[in-house]
């Protein structure tokens, strides 16, 4: 599986940050392929390019607040969870995806 996202918290630090490790090592415990990019205080972080949107099987977007850029994932499959659950729960949210894509 090959999977992108975006994650960003209310105040772009914290959160933001720790949300896309544990969606990657998530990933990378279940063998797929995953970036995440972050929109944080500091701006953009680890930008997704169009090649990795492409290849992606679909888009996880783990926000609190509304992201830019949202527009470059038409016609991809985009879920969306806040940054606690992917904190909390990275493995059995990305089990869960993959479960109903495959339905």
């Amino acid at each position: 599986m090959n999977i992108v996202g975006v994650a960003a918290c209310t105040s772009g630090i914290a959160h933001t940050y720790i949300a896309r490790e544990k969606i990657l090592t998530a990933a990378q415990a279940l063998g797929w392929t995953a970036h995440i990019e972050t929109q944080g205080t500091i701006g953009t972080e680890n930008e997704l390019t169009a090649e990795q949107i492409s290849q992606s099987d679909f888009v996880l977007l783990a926000v609190d607040i509304k992201i830019g850029g949202t527009e470059r994932f038409s016609g991809k499959k985009v879920v969306e969870i806040d940054t606690n659950t992917a904190i909390k729960s990275p493995t059995k949210v990305l089990q869960a995806i993959a479960a109903n894509l495959n339905k």
